[in-house]
């Protein structure tokens, strides 16, 4: 990957195994690495500015050179379930995600043209930043490293 190509797409959803199950058998989309991220597993976790430690379910898989995700919040509050509310509590997409081998020297020059970061944190090796582009673009626009993150819990379908 170079500075700036998008290598996600990400969907919130409220039931990821509904979602993920419709994708594969219907749509051939898969097949899907399972994780499930809370305090333990997302580090310097913040929300609009303070700590986080909201819980969620994602699955990703990959349909070319793109990472396809879904987001399932499962407590706690982020950006995830504000997206639900003003959604009226239907799935869809939320953000896509752009990789920067230095995400912080991206952050700094997007700020300085207003955009601020929502919500952020690291699993891994991976750090990743949403930005308040929703109101310019219609969704949120995450900067990320794709750094190494820890082995998936499930896989669906199983193997």
């Amino acid at each position: 990957m170079k500075d700036g190509d998008i290598c996600q797409i990400a969907e919130v959803v409220k039931d990821i195994n509904k979602t993920m199950r419709h994708l594969y058998e219907d749509f051939g989309i898969g097949p899907w690495d399972i994780y499930e991220y809370g305090p333990e597993f997302v580090k310097d976790s913040m929300y609009r500015g303070k700590p986080n430690t909201q819980r969620y379910k994602l699955a990703v898989c990959w349909v070319g050179s793109i990472q396809y995700e879904l987001m399932q919040p499962l407590d706690g509050y982020s950006i995830y379930n504000e997206f639900l509310e003003k959604t009226g509590n239907r799935d869809g997409l939320q953000h896509f995600k752009r990789y920067y081998k230095d995400c912080k020297k991206e952050i700094k020059r997007l700020e300085s043209k207003g955009y601020k970061v929502i919500q952020s944190g690291r699993v891994g090796e991976d750090e990743f930043y949403y930005l308040s582009t929703e109101n310019d673009i219609g969704c949120v626009i995450e900067i990320g490293n794709a750094g190494k993150i820890p082995e998936p819990i499930a896989r669906y379908p199983e193997n």
